[in-house]
């Protein structure tokens, strides 16, 4: 496993504009599933980064090129890195839990490893202005706004605490735990876990003016113990009445309730969703989800599946899955062949699928472009 430093390295690397220029093979290009420390330095382009703050966990990482900053969350601390000089002296904003509930949090048998901790799981851009940031709060998820000046020649960064509310629904409990979030329209639409013991998941719309909305609680069919990957909002048109928001993530198979079998899903809602008005109540009306199914066949016609998504990319008309065996991230050129099946489980209401082919390379899904495009949103009720 590359060490932290080498892939906070990789990472800043990628998003700072390494990546490959767009060009007319994008949609056929490969994406890098690794890249060794060695390859990093061969390309001149890496830089290396410390500061004496006693501090992990950089997790959280938001590239902002109006401000030519670069934002990092990490364990009690928010920093704000110059885009151009890494090494530059950065902005910090040092939010640690109080005392009193770092004492909660231990005397709850929650610090085996050091989680009673505040760790930063969300910055978002809220305005021109202000960043939107949560963290877990030792097990007690707080959120705030932080003030990053107008410019960047303005030079500030600072937390406002007296705009302190409940992180629940925002940011998960456990920092072991991943959050999933993006800010529409002053709209923050989250996977995320909400409750103490990890027990419900949800994908959840907070703030804004619409009504608050979550999927159904403790419900297998809509969401089994998942793991959220990443939150992208694609149009399928310039209508913005039509809007829709996909999650990725993976999750344990419902089929069979004892065993370990995990799926790649990709769940759908529409942003303008309010919900039923006799059922489902302050929940989606408009959830679908699907599995992303993908495979290699062995020497004996076995089908070896990639059912553990990882990591997206997004570019353009095109998105890209990467996906692993049992948690590993693995490699096989004769991937050939894949399927998604489009599946709605949500009562008895509706059931909807669907199926397209598609070629395969490397494990991930390539030209994955119009997965449900092209239909309007429907509602149950």
């Amino acid at each position: 496993t590359m060490p932290l430093v080498g892939f906070l390295l990789w990472a800043i690397l990628l998003i700072v504009g390494w990546w490959p220029s767009y060009s007319k093979d994008y949609l056929f290009a490969t994406p890098r599933v690794q890249l060794t420390f060695k390859e990093l330095k061969a390309t001149g382009t890496a830089r290396f980064f410390n500061f004496l703050l006693n501090s992990t966990d950089y997790r959280i990482l938001l590239k902002d090129e109006d401000h030519d900053r670069m934002y990092v969350g990490s364990k009690d601390y928010i920093l704000s890195l110059d885009l151009h000089d890494i090494n530059r002296e950065p902005l910090i904003i040092h939010w640690p839990a109080s005392q009193q509930r770092i004492d909660e949090c231990v005397l709850s048998g929650k610090n085996n490893n050091g989680e009673c901790g505040n760790f930063i799981r969300l910055i978002q851009p809220w305005n021109r202005t202000h960043l939107y940031v949560c963290g877990t709060g030792a097990y007690n998820p707080v959120c705030t706004f932080v003030n990053r000046g107008r410019k960047a020649q303005d030079y500030i960064f600072y937390l406002e605490p007296e705009k302190l509310e409940s992180g629940k629904g925002k940011c998960s409990y456990d920092p072991k735990v991943d959050t999933v979030s993006t800010l529409i329209n002053e709209e923050l639409y989250a996977g995320v876990y909400i409750d103490f013991m990890g027990t419900d998941a949800a994908i959840f719309r907070t703030l804004g003016k619409q009504t608050a909305m979550r999927t159904d609680q403790y419900n297998s069919r809509w969401l089994n113990d998942p793991a959220f990957v990443h939150a992208k909002l694609i149009p399928d048109s310039a209508e913005k009445n039509d809007d829709k928001l996909y999650f990725f993530f993976r999750e344990k198979s419902t089929d069979s309730p004892q065993s370990s079998v995990v799926y790649s899903r990709i769940g759908r809602i529409c942003l303008n969703d309010d919900g039923g008005h006799c059922c489902l109540v302050n929940k989606w009306s408009t959830f679908l989800k699907a599995r992303l199914i993908c495979s290699v066949p062995g020497p004996d016609g076995i089908e070896t599946h990639f059912d553990e998504l990882r990591m997206y990319i997004h570019g353009r008309d095109c998105m890209s899955m990467c996906a692993g065996v049992g948690g590993g991230m693995e490699r096989d050129e004769g991937v050939r062949k894949g399927a998604i099946e489009a599946l709605n489980n949500l009562g008895d209401g509706l059931a909807c699928k669907a199926q397209t082919d598609f070629p395969l390379a490397a494990n991930r899904l390539d030209q994955l472009c119009r997965l449900f495009w092209g239909r309007k949103c429907c509602r149950l009720f």
